[in-house]
């Protein structure tokens, strides 16, 4: 009987065992790259004092940074007070005609802050009504453009913006873009609540360019809001990760798959000091 008994504990150990195994598997996280959020996000807070919206980041325990030197500093300076906090830096913004006129320029500034890729958020056009004409010309200066900076060791993304998908032959002109720009030199970094605006589907066009996308942009749009193809939308209309409308969870599972490299969390609203903290509780919050 005794050894019965031994038996019977050394059998519920092991249970015990693979049942703490299996849980640990179930729980683990899906969202595994750094944080990372876009300088935007706290485009009140820059100006009034650099270390001080430094250290705010840094508390968070985010460690990746989107952005430039904020007006007053060089990026050197201001690569040292980020690598001061641990932060890195690896990717960075341009304008549009910056991007066009001086692209080793533009390189040669984002290498300084240590960024691997360079953004470019924005294709001038006539708002609300983007066209094939427009596509074009970003193709042809993308292209160019990207191999500038490709020479210097920098990689081109276009951030999307929501008004490229207007329709277009049989999809549209963000399908345009994609297809016509050189993969070698352009590569793009989706932001996800602009493409649920533009009436896209993140999920879909991720899969639908699995090699595309490199970058992405995390911020979610309120549940009932209904986009259009203008671009903008209220600051009231950006809500903390997980609340509103977009599948965010498949996106992240899906972006990991395509083999996005980083993701910043974007802010629009005027709440970010309250919604950041509640957007990463959600990211640590998903599981495989």
């Amino acid at each position: 009987m005794k050894k019965i008994t031994i038996a019977i504990a050394a059998i519920v150990f092991l249970l015990g065992g693979l049942t703490e195994v299996l849980a640990q598997k179930k729980g683990k996280p899906l969202y595994t790259h750094p944080l990372g959020v876009q300088a935007y996000t706290y485009r009140n807070h820059f100006p009034k004092d650099v270390e001080k919206t430094l250290n705010i980041i840094q508390s968070l325990g985010i460690t990746e940074l989107e952005g430039g030197a904020p007006k007053g500093l060089t990026p050197e300076q201001f690569k040292k007070m980020c690598d001061d906090r641990g932060i890195k830096i690896p990717s960075t913004g341009a304008g549009y005609d910056e991007l066009v006129k001086s692209p080793e320029e533009v390189a040669k500034r984002a290498k300084i802050l240590g960024a691997s890729y360079v953004m470019v958020a924005w294709i001038p056009h006539e708002r609300g009504n983007f066209t094939l004409e427009n596509a074009k010309k970003a193709v042809a200066d993308f292209n160019q453009a990207g191999k500038v900076l490709k020479e210097n060791g920098v990689t081109f993304c276009y951030h999307n913006h929501g008004y490229e998908f207007q329709p277009h032959g049989d999809g549209t002109l963000m399908d345009y873009l994609i297809q016509n720009t050189n993969p070698e030199y352009v590569s793009f970094e989706m932001d996800v609540l602009w493409t649920q605006f533009g009436g896209g589907d993140p999920v879909k066009l991720l899969k639908k360019y699995p090699t595309r996308w490199k970058l992405m942009h995390l911020k979610d749009l309120k549940k009932g809001v209904k986009g259009d193809l203008t671009g903008g939308t209220p600051a009231e209309n950006d809500v903390p990760l997980g609340t509103g409308q977009v599948a965010m969870e498949e996106v992240i599972r899906t972006a990991k798959k395509v083999g996005v490299k980083h993701f910043f969390i974007e802010d629009e609203s005027d709440q970010e000091l309250e919604f950041v903290p509640i957007s990463i509780a959600y990211l640590k919050s998903l599981k495989q």
